[in-house]
């Protein structure tokens, strides 16, 4: 017969009686509350506290929500478990007041779950949710377990905390050290490097463990007592469970006001302390807690009487038993143990195939409850056996609800799906496919191309595959051209297949060429493309395959059939209802033409046109190329601190969308050449780190791209021989169908290249550069700006004035701010030579384009030359719209400023400005640093001070 137990003692509850005070965190303690006096000031920011399990995270947590509720903050709680991992968003869902108000509309984020590019969208909810919350007053947002959160929920911290640092909003996490993943450390990490202050829990010093054996037992210790607890390492759940052990089993005794611990045996271990626990309950309690454990953290009186054939009134007496035992708590109707280690403790007793077969079950009774896939997926990822057909298509369709939100978890279960496919099985090599689409999604190439190798081309049939190649070529469009050329062009070869789909596939691997930069192979294989496009009566292949006949025209430098051809493209775009879709960008090429014409008002109102349709449709990844080819023409038309914010805002989206070449050749490129105009050298050489990369790429479009830029940063830095070194794989294509430095290419960069070789002594890659400038304009007379360009670049090349004169004065009707003004530059540079007086109006027209511009360092430069003539000093401003009231801001960082301070949120100036969300962001961050602010309140404050004034 079993011997009987001692009943257990249960644990000082918070229901109960008070909690004792947080003993031997005062140093932590002290941070904390310093951080909620800068959070009272409006200042918000990111505090993590990290610790093993068991050193009092989640006591920490609870005593700061008290102390923020007291100091009048708003606070919202929430946390993640072990079985939520897939469960997208599940810990701030399921956050709420104290007074059990929700942080978010769950309704409405779920719904979201369904429309297009719901990362994106589902941030832009969450963004506006959190500022309208932090502008009546403060806002603490407190995540327990972040080392279990999904991954959306990891983007969200390491996204939102940045770009709401401005707000009242504190970030206060607890992560278990030691045990996190890659996503969970690359948060982590992020957030450390963008200021997040740490607090490391250690174990509790000597005197501490003192403090809490005296709370627990009522009395001090004597020293026998202490040495016992000391064994407990100074961990505060260990220590605690060990004190509750001591008395349960009846060895201490207080005696004239000490604490004494009586016998010798020493105390059980936490995980025998736990067992011991259990053998203090009835069976059917015993039933309830073993079952608990191997579902997870949390779960329900219902599920639990299903899963072990009970009825719920049945259950009553057990679950009673567990929670006088204190392994469980009761929070909103659902049971949890108390801490995760002592679930742990409980599950480990249980054999491995019990454990897994009741995880297999709870999966079946979740989803006939009406639960959701990916709490079923969660419980079937570690307890199905291959060949579990139900299991497979639990993690399958799971896989495609979580594709849009969380694509490396949704690649996890598929992963997981095939695993458990025999073989032989027909449906093999569809999940196969569908593993390598997610897991190009979520930015692991190698392990998609690897996957394919095993299963295509021979396992499927040939309509199947041409799917298959069709779906990764527009998800590897995003970020490898050479690789969505390849997987488009296998795919239209293979026998068999409708007309409708190989003119998809044709087109779309017509589309890539272009970008990949062999345009005489492009021009091939869009005649093909045509032919099938109208045989099929395919009019979306049809406008994509007219629109590269464009850029192939562009590329030849007919102009003006390369417009033709963009119109009609766009116009099949437009009747069939596609015109600014993602796959098909017949408009947004027309854009980038208009720009390179020199046509920036036109370009500018297609991008807007562009941006508000997209948004409005709900197609984030369409908007994101927009905004990429917005930053270009705001480049490209002098508008520097515009296009800088645009293309800030166009990166900030990479996390919800992916980065890839096209945001490399156009992102990046604008980001180093706004800092090179500006002089910001710092910004320069952190970019420089990311052109590097371009070099490797199989597409000689972006190595020619990233080697342009690097050849730029050299030249500024007075390297011009080692530009010269970096372009000559550039230089060989100059003469070639395509671009040859930037993409698409610029008329005006070819003078900037001649200025370049002439300064490293290469005076024949200067005269071909020139050569080539000249060609292009006599071939397309329309176009002032190729025959400003050409009359630039032969003026430097000859040091010819009437040549660079002549050049100014076709720029003069081009929308082309810098060119314009580099052009006057070398005017005025000339005559400083033999007619200084006629040099110095040229240097302050050159020198007031400049300013407008932004462009410091060119600014300066030119006020080097004017002190050498001996210029008077004139005082002058950015013409730039700025108003008396903020003169160290852009007009459209005042129009950001003004709404702002008004109380709007940044999704709604991005409504009233015609922007995105990440615009307003970067508009304000450099508004916020000009005006050496921190938070919303203080500019707040500023801005009445300022208007009123003005």
């Amino acid at each position: 017969m079993e011997p009987s137990q001692p009943a257990p003692l249960p644990l000082i509850s918070a229901d109960d009686v008070p909690s004792p005070p947080v003993r031997g965190r005062l140093e932590e303690w002290a941070v904390l509350g310093t951080r909620f006096d800068s959070l009272a000031q409006g200042h918000g920011g990111v505090m993590c506290v990290e610790g093993p399990p068991g050193s009092g995270k989640t006591r920490f947590l609870s005593e700061a929500c008290s102390a923020a509720e007291r100091r009048g903050f708003k606070v919202f709680r929430g946390g993640a478990d072990p079985d939520s991992h897939f469960v997208p968003l599940a810990p701030l869902l399921e956050s709420s007041q104290a007074d059990g108000e929700p942080l978010f509309d769950a309704a409405k984020l779920r719904a979201l779950a369904t429309a297009p590019e719901q990362r994106f969208w589902l941030l832009q909810e969450l963004q506006e949710r959190l500022e309208r919350a932090a502008l009546d007053c403060p806002l603490a947002v407190v995540l327990d377990d972040v080392q279990w959160c999904d991954d959306l929920t990891l983007l969200t911290l390491r996204t939102l905390s940045s770009r709401l640092s401005a707000h009242a909003i504190l970030w206060l996490v607890a992560v278990r050290g030691g045990s996190s993943t890659p996503e969970v450390l690359t948060t982590l990490n992020r957030m450390e490097r963008e200021g997040a202050l740490w607090i490391r829990l250690g174990p509790l010093s000597d005197a501490a463990v003192g403090e809490i054996t005296q709370d627990v037992l009522g009395a001090p210790p004597d020293a026998a007592t202490l040495d016992v607890v000391r064994r407990a390492e100074g961990v505060p759940l260990l220590l605690v469970e060990l004190l509750h052990g001591m008395t349960a089993e009846g060895r201490v005794v207080v005696k004239d006001g000490v604490a004494r611990l009586s016998g010798r045996r020493l105390p059980a271990r936490f995980q025998t302390s736990i067992q011991q626990r259990l053998h203090g309950l009835s069976e059917p309690a015993k039933d309830v807690v073993r079952a608990a454990s191997a579902i997870g953290h949390t779960v329900t009186v219902e599920l639990l009487a299903e899963l072990l054939d009970r009825s719920v009134g049945a259950l009553v007496a057990p679950v009673q038993n567990a929670l006088d035992s204190d392994l469980f708590t009761e929070r909103d109707g659902r049971l949890t143990f108390r801490h995760d280690l002592i679930r742990e403790a409980v599950a480990d007793s249980l054999p491995e195939s019990v454990r897994r077969a009741l995880r297999r079950r709870t999966a079946d009774i979740v989803l006939a409850r009406g639960g959701s896939l990916s709490e079923a997926a969660s419980l079937v990822m570690d307890s199905a056996e291959r060949g579990d057909q139900a299991a497979v298509r639990i993690l399958r369709a799971a896989a495609t609800e979580l594709s849009e939100t969380a694509p490396s978890t949704a690649g996890e279960l598929s992963r997981q799906a095939l695993d458990l496919t025999p073989d032989q099985a027909p449906e093999r090599s569809t999940i196969i496919t569908e593993t390598m689409v997610l897991l190009w999604r979520s930015g692991r190439a190698a392990q998609a191309r690897a996957l394919g190798a095993t299963a295509l081309p021979s396992t499927m049939p040939s309509r199947h595959e041409a799917q298959v190649r069709l779906g990764l070529a527009r998800v590897s469009s995003q970020y490898d051209f050479t690789e969505a050329a390849r997987h488009a062009g296998t795919g239209a070869a293979l026998p068999g297949i409708p007309e409708s789909l190989r003119a998809r596939l044709l087109a779309l691997r017509c589309l890539n060429m272009t970008m990949v930069g062999d345009f005489e192979a492009t021009a091939r294989a869009m005649e093909e493309a045509l032919r099938s496009a109208r045989q099929a009566g395919e009019r979306a292949a049809l406008a994509t395959s007219i629109a590269v006949d464009s850029v192939v025209l562009y590329y030849r430098y007919d102009w003006g059939r390369a417009f033709q051809r963009a119109d009609e493209a766009e116009d099949i775009a437009s009747e069939a209802g596609f015109s600014r879709s993602l796959w098909v960008p017949e408009a947004l090429w027309k854009a980038f033409m208009l720009n390179a014409a020199g046509r920036s008002t036109e370009a500018l109102a297609h991008s807007e046109t562009g941006i508000r349709d997209t948004q409005g449709q709900g197609q984030a990844a369409a908007m994101h190329l927009w905004l990429m080819n917005r930053s270009r023409v705001l480049l490209d038309a002098g508008r520097l601190s515009d296009a800088r914010a645009e293309a800030e805002a166009g990166t900030a989206m990479a996390d919800e969308l992916g980065m890839g070449n096209f945001a490399d050749a156009t992102l990046l490129y604008t980001l180093v050449r706004v800092a090179l105009h500006t002089g910001d050298r710092d910004a320069a050489h952190t970019y420089a780190a990311e052109v590097k990369r371009m070099l490797g790429d199989p597409a000689i479009l972006v190595r020619n791209s990233g080697s342009w830029l690097l050849a730029l940063m050299a030249d500024a830095e007075g390297r011009p021989d080692q530009a010269m070194e970096l372009l000559a794989e550039s230089f060989t294509t100059f003469e070639q169908v395509g671009p040859s430095l930037a993409s698409p290419d610029d008329p005006a960069d070819l003078p900037v290249f001649v200025r370049m070789a002439l300064r490293a002594g290469a005076l024949d890659r200067a005269a071909v550069a020139v050569a080539v400038a000249e060609h292009r304009a006599v071939r397309n007379p329309g176009f002032p700006i190729l025959a400003a360009a050409a009359a630039h670049a032969r003026g430097l090349l000859d040091n010819d004035t009437a040549h660079l004169l002549h050049a100014a004065d076709l720029y003069d009707g081009v929308e082309r701010l810098l060119p314009h003004a580099s052009a006057l530059e070398d005017v005025g540079r000339r005559l400083a030579l033999t007619h200084p007086t006629d040099a110095v109006p040229t240097l302050d027209a050159a020198l007031d384009r400049y300013i407008e511009a932004g462009a410091e360092r060119d600014a300066a430069r030119v006020r080097r030359r004017l002190r050498a003539l001996g210029a008077p000093r004139r005082r002058r401003t950015a013409s730039s719209g700025a108003t008396s009231a903020w003169p160290e801001l852009t007009a459209s960082e005042v129009a950001v400023v003004r709404l702002v301070a008004q109380g709007m949120t940044n999704r709604q100036v991005a409504e009233h400005l015609v922007n995105s969300p990440h615009t307003v962001s970067s508009h304000l961050r450099h508004a916020f640093l000009k005006l050496g602010l921190t938070s919303r309140v203080e500019l707040a404050r500023l801005a009445r001070k300022r208007e009123h004034a003005e």
